[in-house]
């Protein structure tokens, strides 16, 4: 049988011979990160995240594989990336919400999601992620300065839904903070359901000339369309009650300020949410709720969240 010692032996063994193949194949490689933080448009809940300037290099092997695709909209080669450490990046597993580190590797701008095959034994630490993918690049700028004028990014009618926070914070769908708890309202407005009501908008021309935009000047145009979307809100942590008085509170809404009409009779429905290592089941509704409303106003009220919003960065 063998001893705690002998099996400890073992174990070393096996992390040096690890360690040798590491060195042999990462031929010294350095991957440099640098700190990103978040900034959060309050007009429509847009992301951005801000270079900070503060790099960190890190010694490790790096393997990428890439894997082409062709869709209706973008032709790109999805890039995997692990990298793999002979020590735990500790600021990589220890940043706040609003903090993300970027790595760069032979033009490879790179985050990592997950920390995979982990095994005391083996005493190396491998992080994967996907690469940068083209069309979101507009999102990653290297200074405030690289930061779209605070306006809305959105066409649709989000801002009208994010205005309604009277009850709990409401988020854009897929832009939810990291972990955040109840109660809390997401609202996801259906890009195929947005459609137009009026034949075609009214545009201000020429509009408000845009400055540093050379000799055939871009114009800022104000426009307007009657409008229809779908919309689903999910509320988290509402019992039937104050689920009840959020609906009448937007009914209430529609009829005092004419900015969002109904064009169907809402209900409230549960959802079922569960996690099985409990047992539970989350206090998860949606209400879905067709609206009319004018893009003059979604853009004002944008506006107003504008005022109302204070956007900072934080440097952790």
């Amino acid at each position: 049988m063998t001893s705690i010692s002998e099996a400890a032996g073992q174990q070393s063994q096996l992390q040096s011979a690890l360690r040798a193949g590491l060195d042999n194949i990462d031929r010294n490689q350095t991957v440099s990160f640098t700190q990103y933080n978040k900034f959060t448009m309050p007009v429509d809940g847009t992301v951005y995240w801000v270079g900070m300037g503060s790099a960190q290099t890190v010694s490790g092997s790096v393997h990428y594989a890439i894997n082409r695709q062709q869709n209706e909209d973008e032709t790109l080669g999805v890039n995997t990336v692990t990298f793999t450490s002979e020590e735990q990046i500790s600021f990589l597993n220890s940043v706040s919400p609003t903090t993300l580190w970027i790595g760069t590797f032979e033009g490879l701008q790179f985050a990592f999601s997950n920390q995979a095959d982990f095994y005391q034994q083996a005493d190396l630490w491998h992080y994967v992620g996907n690469a940068l993918y083209p069309a979101l690049a507009s999102q990653l700028v290297g200074s405030t300065a690289g930061l779209l004028a605070l306006q809305p990014i959105v066409s649709n009618s989000l801002p009208i839904w994010l205005a309604q926070n009277s009850f709990a914070p409401v988020y854009p769908s897929f832009l939810v903070p990291d972990n955040v708890t109840p109660p809390y309202i997401v609202a996801h407005v259906i890009p195929e359901e947005t459609m137009a009501l009026q034949a075609f908008p009214t545009f201000s021309w020429p509009g408000t000339t845009e400055p540093n935009t050379g000799s055939a000047p871009l114009h800022a145009l104000a426009s307007d369309q009657l409008m229809r979307d779908r919309v689903r809100l999910t509320l988290y942590g509402f019992n039937n009650q104050t689920a009840i008085q959020y609906l009448v509170a937007l009914e209430q809404y529609s009829l005092n300020t004419d900015d969002f009409g109904f064009m169907n009779s809402p209900a409230i429905r549960d959802d079922k949410r569960t996690q099985v290592e409990l047992a539970i089941l989350a206090q998860k509704k949606t209400i879905e709720i067709v609206a009319s409303y004018y893009q003059s106003t979604a853009n004002a009220i944008a506006q107003r969240l504008i005022l109302e919003a204070s956007a900072s960065l934080v440097i952790a």
